[in-house]
């Protein structure tokens, strides 16, 4: 899951435990975050900065939440085309695990995965929220905790 760290970082997440991962606007990453189950685990990414990467890890604790700026017009991610009878975006509830003590930065993925393996290393990639295999996922965390 990404967010740039000026907006939303690893270590807002930190000071406040748990937080609506709500603002997504696009179709299929919200699709991904539909499929998401209470226990999963999510890496926190930081995009839009130098370099990006895995900074943490977090739990998803509730699902199915509807996302409530999509109806409160004083935000950015409000959607006029949105009702309350049927919202069209949904959040998470996540929770802080950890930060990890070195990122592991796109660079480094990109040497170790392919787009097919990692859909996030794939150029132009753009979505804020995409799964990962179980067996990429658990290397990628041997990785960090080895860091």
């Amino acid at each position: 899951m990404k967010s740039e760290p000026y907006a939303y970082s690893i270590k807002d997440l930190k000071n406040e435990v748990e937080t609506l991962w709500d603002g997504i606007r696009n179709y299929q990453a919200r699709n991904f975050m539909r499929s998401m189950k209470i226990g999963d685990k999510a890496f926190f990414y930081h995009s839009n900065t130098k370099p990006p990467g895995i900074v943490g890890l977090m739990e998803i604790i509730e699902t199915k939440l509807v996302d409530p700026y999509q109806f409160d017009e004083s935000s950015k991610y409000y959607d006029k085309k949105s009702n309350r009878d049927n919202p069209r975006w949904d959040c998470v509830k996540t929770k802080y695990i950890s930060e990890f003590k070195n990122m592991l930065t796109l660079n480094e993925l990109s040497e170790t995965y392919t787009s097919e393996e990692l859909t996030l290393v794939r150029k132009g990639n753009r979505l804020s929220i995409m799964p990962i295999k179980k067996e990429i996922a658990l290397e990628i965390l041997k990785k960090l905790e080895k860091n």
